[in-house]
């Protein structure tokens, strides 16, 4: 099969991942695997023009990373509970590889982020409609489960700003390099675009990814050079005088971020909460450090913390999932030397590349770039770092962070055959 027909096939199927994930995790599954198993496919003709993806050193660490979560299936708790996310694993290196080869072989690659832009936009509008009218377009939102945060076209699901994060600095980035040609009604624009994903970030009540959005937000501007120093200096003003004047008029907003917020952190929120050790948080957080105490090494095994700390017969405080904070999850699931391990690979591909887009301002790589480290943030909860929508979301991120720079595309500087 051509270049011609990959190129196609995969702008197809890469534009449909945001509709996917909306959809669930049954089509994000699907919608990665055509993109993973077809790189199969693509493996003689990228070796007959000169390529062996077996030479990127990229590669070669991620599946250096594979092969540690294959043993880590091996010493968990319940063997297959962890091999079915530790093998499966491998789709993910794989999409990495199409996605780099995608802008390798694309004439206009860009078109991607442009129908992500529209997906984004109206969901966006989708979340605005929600606050506006207690319901979404489609009628979800306004019961017992959500009326304290928007859900927009997840339904049930409490991840719509965890959505949008994913994307938007993305795409402001691709506006800034695309649309920005030192016209300011151009900037204006794409300011408005800026504000308007952020805040919708804001409206949905999600506490963790408004802190994570509003970090990188600032990151993401102070880095952009486009803007002088004065007119940093008004934005950050205008900013925070919008943060303010919406605040202090929204009800809503007021009980997400000020008296629940207050309520979690002082143990009011229920009258058998009293102190702070019952603090939610704290609670599962403790629970994950119990989990890591008991198993130091290579904790439980991926995917074992629920068998853990959900036996009949277990002392701990809470049954769940997972800790809800991506240290406490690796420390519980992986252990100390697991969790140096995943660490260790993850910051060292991702810090590599930061020269790169420091020099060349990529601002598609710097969105992408402040998204994968906020990830890491200290202390801040979150989703499970390796169930499927938190991995799909942060292996894109990861693999358009490579793929989107000529000069960190391993096309271009790692497989070439000698």
């Amino acid at each position: 099969m051509s270049q011609k027909f990959f190129e196609k096939y995969f702008l197809v199927f890469f534009s449909l991942i945001p509709i996917s994930i909306i959809i669930g995790p049954a089509a994000s599954l699907f919608a990665v695997l055509a993109i993973s198993l077809s790189s199969f496919f693509i493996l003689p003709s990228i070796y007959k023009q000169g390529h062996n993806i077996f030479l990127s050193r990229t590669v070669k660490i991620l599946i250096l990373l594979y092969l540690y979560l294959i043993f880590n299936s091996f010493i968990a708790l319940d063997f297959m509970a962890s091999a079915k996310r530790n093998f499966g694993f491998i789709r993910f290196i794989l999409l990495f590889i199409a996605c780099n080869y995608f802008f390798y072989i694309s004439k206009k690659p860009n078109n991607l982020f442009k129908f992500w832009s529209i997906i984004l936009i109206i969901f966006a509008a989708d979340v605005y409609f929600e606050v506006i009218t207690g319901k979404n377009i489609l009628g979800y939102g306004d019961d017992k489960l959500t009326r304290e945060r928007v859900v927009s076209f997840f339904k049930d699901e409490l991840i719509s700003g965890a959505f949008i994060n994913s994307f938007f600095l993305i795409l402001v980035g691709y506006f800034f390099i695309e649309f920005n040609k030192k016209n300011k009604t151009l900037q204006i624009s794409i300011l408005l675009i800026f504000f308007i994903f952020l805040y919708a970030i804001f409206f949905t009540g999600e506490r963790s990814n408004s802190i994570k959005a509003l970090i990188g937000s600032i990151a993401f501007l102070l880095l952009n050079k486009n803007f002088g120093s004065k007119v940093k200096l008004y934005l950050f003003t205008i900013f925070t005088a919008l943060i303010i004047l919406i605040y202090s008029n929204s009800e809503f907003l007021k009980l997400r971020y000020e008296g629940q917020l207050l309520n979690y952190i002082t143990g009011k929120n229920n009258i058998s909460h009293a102190t702070l050790t019952n603090n939610k948080y704290v609670v599962l957080y403790s629970v994950g450090y119990e989990v890591f105490k008991k198993h130091p090494f290579f904790g439980v095994g991926n995917k074992n913390f629920r068998i853990e700390v959900c036996r009949k017969d277990n002392t701990y405080k809470r049954c769940t999932t997972h800790p809800h904070q991506i240290y406490f999850e690796f420390l519980s699931e992986h252990g100390l030397v697991g969790t140096l391990i995943l660490l260790s690979i993850l910051f060292y591909l991702i810090f590599r590349v930061l020269k790169v887009i420091i020099i060349s301002q990529n601002y598609v790589q710097l969105g992408c770039f402040l998204y994968l480290i906020l990830i890491f943030t200290p202390f801040i909860p979150g989703g499970s770092f390796f169930n499927d929508f938190n991995s799909t979301i942060f292996w894109i991120n990861f693999s358009l962070l490579y793929a989107s720079n000529k000069k960190t595309n391993i096309f271009n500087y790692e497989t070439k055959l000698e």
